[in-house]
């Protein structure tokens, strides 16, 4: 089970690797709630390297603060790859951010459908200028434990994506 300590320990290396290419971290989190967010700046000097949160838990807030078009998400549900990727593609255009992150999913206990189940999340990274990453996957547990195991898969794909990095964006 993951433990508080372990979010840490991957947020300090987020940081760590995002001062090092130069690079400023923006979040679009929906199921999570700005728990990510959170994470982020329980690490003293976040500022460094964290810009801002969009805490889009709605549609309509998916819209309006993100520019994820009415049409994605009529077509597609808010629990998608399009719009994950619309969340990152509007994180970074709304922010002074270089790199974003996005978590879309169902933690339950109710909410799931056929289709898409409780533990049922996608997850987008992105840096300006460059192709996207999504990915979904499908967790179990309680509220808490997704919503949990979702920070930490958002941490990994950073982690992931800034290894890949081999110059300033």
């Amino acid at each position: 089970m993951l433990v508080s300590r372990d979010i840490e320990n991957m947020a300090i290396q987020i940081g760590s690797a995002l001062k090092s290419h130069g690079l400023v971290l923006a979040t679009a989190e929906s199921c999570t709630g700005g728990a990510v967010a959170s994470s982020i700046t329980d690490i003293a000097g976040s500022a460094e390297w964290f810009e801002r949160g969009f805490i889009t838990y709605s549609n309509e807030s998916k819209r309006e603060m993100l520019g994820v078009a009415q049409e994605t998400l009529v077509r597609y549900g808010a629990v998608s790859e399009a719009v994950v990727r619309e969340m990152v593609a509007g994180a970074l255009y709304y922010s002074h951010a270089q790199v974003a992150l996005a978590v879309s999913g169902i933690a339950g206990p109710a909410g799931g459908m056929p289709d898409k189940p409780v533990g049922t999340v996608w997850f987008a990274w992105g840096i300006k200028g460059r192709q996207c990453v999504a990915r979904l996957h499908h967790l179990s547990g309680s509220r808490a434990e997704i919503r949990m195991q979702s920070v930490c898969i958002a941490f990994q794909g950073v982690l992931e994506l800034l290894n890949q990095v081999t110059d300033v964006a």
